[in-house]
């Protein structure tokens, strides 16, 4: 499978996220709990093994206690870098 041309921007996104939880306290698990989901779904999108889709994002950040604008500026301070806009 061909790599995204977005990988770097995306392993950026995962990295934050997965701080954020970290920082939180929070288990993959205890997370999975609130969202009303399974573990292993959100443990596929820290480790580069799902799609990180926008509202399961938001969910994500909601149930961390985290700003979702932060981790959406982090993506685009990524990629205004990559582009000249």
């Amino acid at each position: 499978m061909k790599p995204s041309p977005y990988s770097s921007h995306y392993d950026q996104l995962r990295a934050w996220m997965k701080q954020k939880r970290e920082e939180s306290g929070l288990s993959l698990r205890a997370v999975a709990e609130a969202m009303g989901r399974h573990h292993s779904v959100l443990g596929k999108m820290e480790q580069d093994r799902r799609k990180i889709e926008i509202v399961e994002f938001i969910e994500y950040c909601q149930a961390i206690g985290a700003d979702p604008h932060e981790g959406v500026d982090l993506l685009l301070k990524s990629l205004k870098k990559r582009s000249r806009w």
